[in-house]
């Protein structure tokens, strides 16, 4: 039978609707080009933690040869029950947690100055932003051989009215010293997170409280602080990620030193693998410092995006 329009002529048939594909399929389809970035991180990252996994169930030390042997959990006990090793934790959760709180305050201070509008502020925000594009390695070298060198340091010229000439501030203070050194280098990261939750805040919201009478510091306390809670999160946790995995910074300036008095995890683990040449343990403690890690970065992640969604769907 022929189907006709309303001018009596035939009309096209209708179109079948287009088959859809497998879903299965479509799906690797899109995720194909993300293929050889999946290979290569699991290459580079996996492969070499199921090794040290291995490595940390044997027992081995350089300075035997052929005395490697596997030794089950015997390392993990050793380095659980390691009051060394537990006062090298407590030094990296000081160290982290020290060094993320004072640069998020002073980030914080310091992005809020730059907020407002005055001549040359974008020369000011690059100049301010140059310690973090430093490499970590130069900005030690400049703080242990500029800045705290006892001799001729410029933080002992400077104080020198106060009788500081002459002080060793990295074997006095070796923690301080640390602190001080990535601090200086990670404010103006947080800064830039700071000013960016800062340039997201709606204006009405600020106008409105001005209108209703509130004074500069309430309009901060109960409107800018709440809104700038999910980007002081972010750079808290993102910030002790890296830090928690400093190296560079403790080994050029003390090298730990004196004793283990500012070593973290990440140098404390090279010192046994290299200076030690205890392949076994210093292996069981890279692996219990990186299931710590990822385990405290996932829960603090989870709550970050949990408060993002939030304040999404408010």
């Amino acid at each position: 039978m022929t189907v006709t329009d309303d001018r009596g002529q035939a009309a096209p048939p209708p179109t079948a609707p287009a088959e859809r594909g497998d879903p299965r399929r479509e799906g690797w389809i899109r995720r194909a080009p993300l293929l050889p970035a999946l290979i290569f991180t699991i290459v580079v990252t996996q492969i070499p933690f199921l090794i040290t996994i291995w490595y940390s169930l044997q027992s081995w030390n350089l300075v035997r040869p052929g005395g490697q042997r596997f030794v089950g959990l015997t390392n993990y006990l050793t380095v659980f029950t390691d009051s060394q090793f537990r006062g090298v934790a407590f030094n990296s959760v000081l160290l982290t947690l020290g060094s993320v709180a004072i640069a998020m305050v002073l980030g914080l201070l310091i992005a809020l100055l730059l907020n407002r509008t005055f001549p040359g502020r974008g020369i000011v925000r690059t100049l301010i932003i140059t310690p973090f594009l430093i490499t970590p390695v130069a900005g030690a070298l400049l703080w242990k051989t500029v800045l705290f060198h006892p001799n001729y340091g410029l933080v002992n010229f400077l104080l020198s009215p106060f009788g500081a000439t002459g002080t060793d501030w990295v074997s006095s203070f070796p923690r301080t010293s640390v602190i001080i050194a990535l601090v200086w280098q990670w404010t103006p990261f947080m800064m830039l997170l700071i000013l960016a939750g800062l340039g997201s805040q709606p204006a009405e919201v600020l106008e409105a409280a001005r209108m209703d009478g509130a004074t500069g510091f309430a309009v901060f306390r109960e409107v800018t602080l709440p809104h700038l809670r999910r980007f002081i999160e972010l750079g808290v946790v993102l910030g002790a990620i890296y830090l928690v995995n400093t190296f560079d910074t403790i080994y050029m300036m003390t090298q730990g030193g004196p004793g283990t008095a500012s070593a973290n995890l990440p140098f404390y683990i090279y010192q046994r693998a290299f200076l030690g040449f205890d392949i076994g343990e210093s292996a069981a403690m890279g692996v219990v410092t990186v299931v710590a890690t990822i385990v405290v970065a996932t829960l603090a992640l989870r709550l970050i995006f949990r408060s993002f969604s939030a304040a999404e769907e408010a």
